[in-house]
């Protein structure tokens, strides 16, 4: 069968951007919306990275594709796995897949969204740091092929991990990704190119929408998206800008995890060194938190009905969903819990188990997304305890650069500083500030609606017609 002609498109995924947001102070995106069209992008719960992401690739809910959060409990191992990055995980065919079935010169470039490792992509960039047997992390990425990292990184420079994630996380990572897509765009003018621009995550978690300075992330990341507009539409391609969700102001973390301790569903070790880690195996019930959702994961099928009228009463949960309310809203895949919350509008969910800061783990205190058993936007912050929190960095990493061990404990474990969360659907009426967008530079694919779920076929029928 002879391939289908197709035209080139950049998708470009600006995280927590909000319809809201577009105006005067985004002149890259108000002009993309002004010459094709913008609508709110309705999400899919939960509206986190993974599952959102996984959606818009594959056209189908959670349920079906088993993205289900950005981490979740493998009970074959008992152990809970956050921000995996091998593409196999994703379940179904996504939408690079279907494009080199219809063509197979069809060529993919997916820079920093996740599941990037083993995707069928002709090229990927994603953070892979190293880490060494004596306990550094050293910044790296993961590329296919593997010497496009070394290519961009003599280019750019070493790609900025620590401005990726944690307390100083900021702009710089966003424009490194925006640079190095621009540049792998124009050299090898690939058909498709998914582009990940993170800088709004930050300061929306750590000060929250209504936080000052907000403006000014807003005005960056529209001059980092701007670059990567002027480039694909210099070589001829289509643009869609979208997001995953929006960010609400939040003051009320709930520890959901204590909640089931107190009630003697969860079970804790004590290790050697006398702090505390959860035994997930040994629970009968316990919450793996991510934002403003949480999969409980209850061992025996009797405990049920009893774990959901504990969490039912508990204060900032406005949903509890049993076996009937995961079919309702996709979430019905062996990988969920046997019970999903969701909290209200202005909390969230923390991770913690410990009763006593004494005997909280020692990753509590430092960055560690993969060992901790649920997010923890505490990561962006320094301790505000801290008498003299420079100092403490600057001698954790004169130990690092000396080739020592050294132990970066300059998070907080008060959940209260964090500002902002999502993870829930808006309410009705909440649409344009609290949802996602979806802008294209085209008006072949304009529709009254434009739902994450439709997001797939509307980009091939953008590339295809």
């Amino acid at each position: 069968m002879a391939a289908v002609s197709h035209r080139p498109l950049m998708v470009i995924n600006v995280v927590g951007l909000t319809p809201e947001m577009i105006g005067p102070q985004t002149p890259h995106l108000q002009r993309l919306a002004n010459s094709g069209f913008q609508r709110p992008l309705q999400t899919v719960l939960p509206a986190v990275t993974c599952s959102v992401q996984a959606t818009l690739l594959t056209g189908r809910m959670p349920a079906e594709h088993g993205i289900v959060a950005n981490g979740w409990y493998f009970r074959d191992l008992a152990e809970v796995g956050f921000w995996k990055q091998s593409n196999h995980l994703i379940q179904g065919e996504k939408l690079y897949q279907t494009a080199m079935r219809r063509d197979p010169t069809h060529r993919t470039a997916k820079m920093f969204w996740w599941y990037n490792m083993y995707a069928d992509t002709a090229w990927s960039v994603t953070p892979r740091p190293s880490y060494p047997a004596d306990g550094r992390k050293i910044p790296d990425l993961y590329s296919e092929p593997a010497e496009l990292r070394d290519e961009l990184q003599g280019q750019l420079g070493r790609f900025p991990l620590f401005n990726f994630w944690g307390p100083t996380a900021d702009i710089r990572s966003t424009a490194w990704i925006a640079e190095a897509s621009c540049r792998l765009f124009r050299q090898q003018r690939p058909s498709l190119m998914l582009v990940y621009l993170p800088h709004l995550d930050y300061n929306l978690q750590r000060v929250g929408p209504q936080g000052s300075g907000i403006a000014e992330d807003i005005r960056l990341v529209d001059q980092e998206a701007g670059k990567l507009i002027e480039t694909a539409q210099e070589c001829g391609a289509e643009v869609v800008v979208l997001s995953e969700y929006g960010i609400t102001q939040v003051d009320q973390p709930i520890h959901i995890n204590r909640v089931l301790r107190q009630a003697g569903y969860l079970r804790v070790r004590r290790e050697p060194l006398g702090w505390e880690t959860l035994d997930c195996g040994a629970s009968r019930a316990f919450a793996v938190s991510d934002h403003q959702v949480a999969h409980v994961y209850v061992r025996r099928a009797d405990d049920i009905p009893a774990v959901r009228s504990l969490l039912q009463q508990t204060p900032g949960i406005e949903r509890v969903l049993d076996a009937d309310g995961l079919r309702e809203y996709g979430l019905d895949h062996e990988r969920s819990g046997e019970l999903v919350c969701v909290s209200a509008r202005s909390a969230w969910f923390t991770y913690y188990f410990w009763q006593e800061d004494s005997l909280a783990p020692d990753y509590a205190r430092t960055v560690d997304i993969h060992r901790k058993p649920g997010y923890d936007p505490a990561e962006l912050l320094v301790n505000p305890e801290l008498r003299f929190p420079k100092l403490r960095v600057a001698s954790r990493l004169l130990r690092k650069l000396l080739g020592f061990r050294y132990y970066m404990d300059v998070i907080g474990l008060r959940a209260e500083a964090v500002c902002g969360s999502h993870g829930r659907l808006p309410d009705a009426g909440r649409e344009h500030s609290d949802g996602p967008v979806f802008l294209c530079s085209s008006r072949l694919i304009e529709r009254d609606q434009v739902r994450a779920v439709d997001v797939r076929d509307l980009l091939l029928r953008l590339q295809f017609g």
